[in-house]
């Protein structure tokens, strides 16, 4: 007989870590596991603790939070332990997350950390405690498929998190489980007032935990003092329409904020970090319809590499908003590659395109990669590969 978890044990002789990060969602599968019987071990990760981060409402894993997912654990009364991350977290995600984007890149740092601290490192101090299984908030579903688990997405569509989750590996998925994938936040939130949880009504998490009030360029300037120098901004037909202070400030597919005007509406199209050039140009230049990719994580039933060389149809997301797109996956000579059959706009180099076999609840996470390069339209391609062999020069009149 299998318990709850979807493990061989009874609740009372399975042990279990949580991951706390302070929020109504890790508290309440410690509280509705601990209800159940299971042996609850509480974990929070101290992954950073500096300024204003560590005040705002809606940050986690640092500060309040911390003694918040304390509290939970002394009303439910089960262990709790803080372990210190900040210098790996440093390392793994928030240094990542500055070079990616002085690359002129945009990159995801909630699939770095779970990637990397949460599903690696905390992972393995839950092994080391002999858990049988770690557990999360995470609004998605596992699901056993013969010998192993696959990733299924949840209940809830408004809180879908599996875009941050594909690069989770089968180890992991097979030892790791989500209790919340069956229900709504509301719910969750219900189940915390019962238990009388403090955090019943704390808000959620918002942007990224280590960048008080969204301010990217702030932090990416205070670890890299140089990624703000200044640099043309250039309109995809050549001319020189004005100047920036940072390709920090920019992301591919952006439109406001951008100081400078031909009439028509602009988007940044490209980054150019080797010179510091923004991109600009309508937004036409924007669609994109292949994207390659690296450190791709497969999750599928047969092997990558016998994805057949007419490719497989799949579904893909390019962003954790949108909902999953057509498309067909390839894999020639070591390269995997995405055709999105109707094509997206605004994708840059960085994020994650993430698979999928489906649409809505339960349809299953194939795994996905980081998109490395994109392909436009080929007179786009053509001006932009222009414009990297001959550095504009021309000021607009």
């Amino acid at each position: 007989m299998r318990n709850s978890l979807d493990i061989a044990k009874k609740p009372e002789d399975t042990r279990v870590v949580v991951a706390m990060s302070g929020g109504v969602d890790s508290s309440v599968v410690a509280g509705l596991l601990h209800k159940e019987g299971y042996e609850v071990i509480g974990i929070t990760l101290q992954l950073y603790d500096h300024g204003e981060a560590t005040r705002r409402t809606g940050s986690c894993c640092a500060g309040q939070d911390i003694d918040d997912a304390r509290r939970v654990c002394e009303t439910l009364g089960i262990p709790h332990y803080v372990l210190d991350y900040e210098s790996r977290f440093r390392d793994a995600v928030i240094d990542v997350f500055a070079d990616s984007y002085i690359a002129g890149e945009t990159p995801v740092p909630c699939i770095s950390c779970n990637q990397t601290v949460k599903f690696a490192d905390l992972l393995k101090t839950a092994k080391d405690l002999g858990a049988d299984c770690l557990a999360t908030g995470h609004y998605i579903n596992s699901v056993e498929k013969g010998n192993r688990r696959v990733l299924t997405r949840p209940v809830d569509a408004d809180r879908d998190q599996s875009y941050f989750l594909f690069a989770t590996t089968q180890e992991q998925v097979n030892y790791v489980r989500f209790p919340l994938g069956n229900m709504t936040k509301d719910e969750t939130r219900r189940h915390a007032a019962d238990m009388g949880l403090i955090v019943a009504d704390k808000p959620d998490s918002q942007d990224i935990c280590f960048v008080p009030n969204g301010k990217y360029a702030d932090v990416i300037t205070k670890l890299r003092p140089n990624a703000a120098l200044a640099g043309d901004i250039v309109h995809i037909d050549g001319r020189v329409l004005g100047q920036h202070e940072g390709i920090l400030h920019y992301t591919i597919g952006q439109r406001r904020g951008l100081g400078v005007s031909v009439g028509d509406p602009l988007y940044v199209v490209k980054i150019d970090a080797r010179t510091r050039r923004v991109i600009v140009g309508p937004v036409e230049a924007l669609e994109t319809h292949v994207l390659e990719l690296r450190d791709v994580n497969w999750l599928g039933d047969m092997p990558v590499s016998e994805i057949p060389q007419d490719g497989v149809d799949i579904l893909v997301r390019v962003r954790s908003t949108r909902p999953p797109r057509p498309a067909r996956l390839f894999n020639k000579d070591g390269m995997v590659t995405v055709e999105v059959i109707d094509g997206e706009q605004g994708v840059s180099p960085g994020q994650a395109c993430v698979f999928y076999d489906g649409q809505g609840a339960g349809s299953r996470v194939l795994g996905g990669g980081f998109i490395d390069k994109t392909r436009r339209a080929e007179h786009v391609e053509i001006q932009l590969a222009e414009l990297m062999e001959n550095p504009a020069t021309v000021a607009a009149e």
